[in-house]
């Protein structure tokens, strides 16, 4: 097996002591040695990680990189850190270890880019007020000179929504003349509810992506593409005769990130804002000896042109939050929406 190669070959390279430290955590604190946990971490991303390929990454030289390190574990934190050290190399926000003690996560997939969002401004008098409504997790009021435009805060797919809810939201924005639906810093959630939201602005089937599953343990081991459509058969309403502007980030990422992939594809909406967050792979988990679960990319998406959507999407129209704006009270990339909505060149 690789892995054994690949543990013969690091320990040809040092010479580890570790084999008495690992009869004494083994004995007081694991359900397994540091090294099972270390090589069966390894395997299970060499196995089922599904982007590899995707992203240039050798894992046999993160293997050599990562297992002499395991000389200087003495305690479950330390073992966790370098574990969490290796997999933050595939720079995946999908990818977590999850022990009783910690969750690691890696920052580096947004950090470089500009933040493009401030919560004090949404919730002020300009824009959502104080007298904003809610319903299933969206909070929504009408904004502009004439209070024309519907906005909905949307800040994560894990807050469900009804066709109630939407039916409701829908009525209040009767008089309106296109609606904002703001997905800044929305990390995601059910997939279920991206597709039920975005069919809400087609009024046809349409082709909106596709998606590959892993077939075998090899890098490249995946089936056909499999077709993603949005249907308006699954829309609770219909806003696709709306004008509608959807805003996003660097953190609108996961499920968010299929959203804003979906409503590229529809005639009346425009994407507005930042480069998304990405986080295209499905993710799975399973669980190690020591009885830590680890969470990872498993199943590839695509855009409509078969292109990863792993490392986020483009918006129609980049905006930038400029300071200059902040400090007058104005959020740059909502008063581009009302500009598009109002017909503004």
């Amino acid at each position: 097996m690789r892995t054994k190669a690949l543990h013969m070959m690091a320990a040809t390279a040092i010479a580890l002591t570790l084999c008495g430290c690992q009869e004494t955590l083994a004995e007081k604190e694991f359900n397994s040695s540091p090294t099972d946990n270390f090589d069966a971490l390894w395997t299970i991303l060499d196995e089922r990680y599904c982007y590899f390929e995707t992203k240039g990454i050798d894992w046999d030289s993160v293997y050599r990189e990562y297992y002499p390190q395991l000389g200087n574990v003495r305690t479950v934190y330390d073992l966790f850190d370098l574990m969490s050290e290796m997999l933050n190399t595939l720079e995946d926000g999908h990818v977590n270890l999850y022990a009783p003690f910690d969750v690691s996560s890696c920052p580096t997939w947004y950090t470089p880019y500009p933040v493009n969002y401030n919560a004090s401004l949404i919730y002020s008098q300009r824009y959502l007020g104080n007298d904003y409504r809610t319903a299933g997790g969206m909070y929504y009021n009408t904004i502009g000179d004439k209070r024309d435009i519907g906005y909905i805060r949307y800040e994560s797919f894990s807050n469900g929504f009804s066709s109630s809810n939407l039916w409701y939201i829908d009525k209040y924005f009767a008089d309106c003349k296109g609606i904002i639906i703001d997905v800044r810093h929305n990390g995601g959630g059910s997939l279920s509810y991206s597709e039920s939201l975005a069919a809400c602005f087609f009024q046809q089937e349409t082709l909106t992506g596709y998606m590959r599953h892993k077939t075998g343990p090899g890098h490249d081991d995946f089936s056909d593409p499999v077709e993603i459509t949005t249907s308006p058969a699954d829309a609770p309403i219909d806003w696709s005769e709306k004008k509608v502007v959807v805003l996003c980030n660097r953190r609108s990422y996961s499920a968010t990130n299929d959203f804003v992939v979906r409503c590229l594809q529809a005639p009346n909406v425009t994407v507005v804002g930042g480069r998304t967050g990405g986080g295209g792979g499905m993710p799975l988990s399973q669980e190690l000896p020591i009885g830590w679960m680890v969470r990872f990319s498993a199943v590839p998406m695509y855009d409509s042109e078969m292109q990863t959507t792993e490392f986020g999407v483009e918006p129609d129209e980049s905006v930038t939050l400029e300071e200059s704006d902040v400090a007058r009270g104005y959020d740059t990339i909502i008063e581009r929406a009302m500009a598009i909505i109002n017909g503004e060149a």
